[in-house]
């Protein structure tokens, strides 16, 4: 049995079969992941972790349908996201799915609770509903404070947790997570990983990129990527 793929697919939310991607760099090109087998089930948390440049956040995005693989299928609850329209992978990115990008991605001349509601309200959510949900979160996240603050105006700290707060408040079944923690110290970190977990108990998937061990033991399964490959944990050493 493949290490990489869970013994049953009777609950499979994301499958991702044979992904292969490949980019241009100068005169060469870059093979960011090479035969990528995973299927992640519904209430399960996997953490993916490697050395930098091991395809980690590559693979996060072709399995949120950010980046499209070069060869290979990822697969939502069973359909292909190669067979959606633009609009409609649009609206599963929108409805299922929560992203904490590395970057934050937060937009500078939008509030905290702007930033939070924004992925509500472009899905349609009325105005007052979607920000009494990005209230909420935000107070989740505990940054309740910094509601009516500039994106460009908070700490880095302050902005991990906003994106923490945008990838929650749709409540979408699967979170993709890239180093959530990385502005934030011990006791925030365990704050944020906790949400993270509460999450999952509850029925959601995730998706968890970290450095570092102590993070990645919340999850249930943990997986090393190695030049684009799956590894033992012995060869990422």
């Amino acid at each position: 049995m493949n290490p990489n793929t869970s013994s049953s697919k009777d609950s499979a939310i994301l499958e991702l079969r044979g992904i292969y991607h490949t980019f241009p760099d100068g005169n060469r090109t870059v093979e960011a992941l090479r035969g990528i087998d995973l299927t992640v089930l519904t209430g399960e948390m996997v953490a993916i972790m490697g050395p930098s440049g091991s395809g980690k956040s590559t693979l996060l995005k072709i399995a949120g349908g950010i980046l499209s693989p070069t060869e290979g299928q990822v697969l939502f609850a069973g359909r292909a996201l190669n067979e959606f329209s633009n609009r409609e992978l649009a609206v599963h990115r929108r409805r299922h799915v929560g992203y904490v990008f590395q970057e934050y991605n937060l937009v500078d001349n939008l509030t905290a609770e702007e930033n939070v509601a924004l992925p509500l309200e472009l899905d349609g959510v009325a105005v007052s509903r979607s920000r009494e949900a990005a209230r909420n979160a935000l107070k989740l996240t505990g940054v309740e404070e910094i509601t009516n603050r500039w994106a460009a105006d908070l700490s880095g700290g302050q902005q991990q947790r906003v994106a923490v707060a945008r990838a929650l408040v749709a409540r979408g079944r699967v979170l993709l997570a890239d180093e959530p923690t990385g502005a934030l110290d011990s006791v925030a970190s365990d704050e944020v990983m906790k949400l993270l977990r509460e999450r999952v108990d509850a029925g959601a998937t995730c998706l968890l990129v970290t450095h570092e061990p102590r993070l990645a033991a919340w999850a249930d399964r943990i997986l090393y990527l190695r030049d684009g490959r799956f590894a033992s944990a012995d060869e990422v050493r």
